[in-house]
């Protein structure tokens, strides 16, 4: 059981979670692990379990835990994926600023995308095929809107972790839920839904010929191109 020190002022929640947070950033607790539970933590903190819950709450908001509903709160492992909901609350302000979200996009993605294209294994290849090839069985005339982003999404996330930089993944999975919402406008823009799924086909075609120059120019094409769908959003 890791030490606990009691709390003097239980009207800063903030103290609670700094405790538990150094918990895990000084190792005393591992990935994987599971915290005590809400009702053991109030009574050695001193506070009510409400106290707890907001403290659990923010931690899995950074990413530092997992909350399993009915199991309990558990150290998250090193690399798991950040919380939408994280992301969404830090870029609060700017997530409707489609001219930011697309020079973001740009500017990470691009790197994103030809760092992992260096690195990239034959069967990392055949996992983005497969990728590709459910994007193209989905039919553009349903317009399930939501299934063809999500694996756009899985697209571009196995891009990150291909890349071998773990802060260029995370970078990469900010970028997904950064631009949720932008993407589901423009993807109702006519030709959008055929543009992403030529321009990546492009990328991974070049990256199969371990052609340099061909991955930069196809990279540099699909935000050349995903700009005029970008103005035509209401």
């Amino acid at each position: 059981m890791v030490k606990i020190n009691p709390i003097k002022r239980v009207t800063v929640t903030e103290q609670i979670m700094e405790q538990m947070a150094s918990w895990i950033t000084s190792s005393q607790l591992n990935p994987g692990d599971k915290l005590p539970n809400e009702r053991m933590l109030a009574e050695e903190f001193g506070v009510n379990r409400g106290r707890i819950r907001e403290s659990l709450r923010a931690l899995s908001l950074i990413g530092l835990i997992t909350i399993k509903p009915g199991e309990g709160s558990f150290v998250s492992k090193r690399e798991s994926p950040i919380p939408a909901e994280t992301i969404v609350w830090m870029y609060y302000n700017e997530i409707d600023n489609l001219e930011e979200v697309y020079a973001a996009r740009k500017l990470i993605e691009s790197e994103v995308y030809f760092e992992a294209s260096q690195q990239m294994t034959n069967h990392e290849i055949t996992v983005l095929e497969d990728f590709l090839n459910q994007l193209k069985s989905l039919s553009e005339k349903e317009k399930d809107i939501e299934a063809f982003q999500h694996l756009l999404d899985e697209f571009d996330l196995h891009m990150g972790l291909c890349s071998s930089n773990k802060i260029y993944s995370k970078l990469m999975q900010t970028i997904v839920h950064l631009r949720h919402d932008s993407m589901l406008k423009i993807l109702n823009v006519p030709g959008a839904w055929k543009n992403s799924i030529e321009s990546r086909t492009k990328l991974l075609d070049a990256i199969k010929a371990r052609d340099t120059d061909q991955i930069n120019q196809a990279i540099e094409l699909n935000f050349t191109r995903a700009k005029q769908f970008y103005a035509k959003v209401d």
